[in-house]
């Protein structure tokens, strides 16, 4: 059957949304209530990042085939981590919270939402690259070839974006930093999971990122390698009960973080919380780099940050 150019540019665009809207995004809350299970066994909201939409969608109904997890009912709200952060401190219902960066945790944490937290996995970061790797991404250093266009979320509505650039900022300083920022990224979305999704719909050659995004998008059916650099950055990932939380949600982090709960994130590419199974032969973390509270206020205060003030400058919105 003959198919015309237009006609099949449609297709090849459906097919990478497809892929991308498979790989999850900025989710609506939505209840989950597992199959068989019998009401009145109380209930629980999930309000984390965006990108392991894909491990909860596994892990929440084998949450519910367990003892301690038959009739909870799950209501989820998936999004940007900092946009997610904010909700919450600003009232949003949330019984367990799961953010990419600890900022977003300690924001709770300070305004008495959430009294401490733990490791629930860990990744590095890792460029994302189409299939075969045509433009030979081995490096940091790469990215700043000639012609060499860089995907990156916006820092100051995603973790993600930025465990990016402090894995620049940990290779080259500043000076590197702002000449990937300025000269090599040309798009910067609202979370990490929009970064995927602009990033399959064939925009850039390489997309920074956690390592275990470039497995999602591999077993979405995205023709893309992941490459791990020599040198990068050790990625933790937080997940916490509220103060007013009930029983579940002990049950529902317990369970999370045990071996049960681990093979969901582990079959999704998450390393876990003891740290990456296959780590960089250099691998920071980010104490080594002075600590969260020093990064953000020298980099990522909106007023004062260094890599606030260059983003400001190419364009970039840093409002929060």
């Amino acid at each position: 059957m003959h198919r015309s150019p237009a006609l099949l540019a449609a297709l090849a665009a459906s097919a990478f949304a497809l892929v991308a809207n498979g790989c999850g995004g900025a989710s609506d809350s939505k209840a989950a209530t597992p199959a068989g299970a019998t009401s009145g066994g109380g209930s629980l909201s999930l309000v984390a990042y965006s990108t392991p939409q894909v491990v909860y969608d596994e892990l929440i109904p084998a949450f519910g085939a367990t003892a301690a997890g038959r009739g909870v009912a799950v209501k989820t709200s998936f999004g940007a981590s900092g946009d997610q952060s904010r909700a919450v401190d600003a009232g949003q219902k949330a019984d367990v919270v799961s953010f990419s960066i600890e900022p977003d945790m300690t924001r709770l944490q300070d305004a008495g939402v959430v009294s401490d937290f733990r490791t629930i996995s860990t990744s590095q970061v890792a460029f994302i690259v189409r299939k075969g790797n045509p433009k030979k991404i081995r490096g940091w250093d790469d990215l700043l070839a000639n012609g060499v266009e860089v995907v990156t979320p916006n820092p100051f509505t995603s973790g993600a974006a930025k465990w990016n650039l402090l894995g620049a900022y940990a290779h080259g300083g500043l000076p590197y930093t702002e000449k990937l920022l300025t000269e090599h990224v040309k798009v910067q979305d609202k979370s990490g999971r929009e970064a995927l999704q602009t990033f399959t719909a064939g925009t850039g050659d390489v997309l920074l990122s956690y390592a275990y995004e470039g497995v999602t998008a591999q077993k979405k059916g995205a023709d893309v390698d992941v490459v791990i650099p020599d040198d990068t950055l050790r990625i933790d990932i937080l997940i916490a009960r509220t103060k007013d939380a009930g029983p579940e949600a002990d049950a529902f982090i317990d369970y999370a973080t045990g071996p049960a709960g681990q093979k969901f994130f582990a079959g999704w590419g998450y390393d876990p919380p003891a740290g990456p199974r296959k780590p960089a032969p250099k691998l920071r973390t980010i104490e080594d780099l002075g600590g969260w509270k020093k990064l953000n206020a020298d980099l990522f205060d909106p007023e004062t940050g260094s890599i606030a003030k260059i983003e400001e400058a190419a364009g970039v919105s840093t409002a929060k």
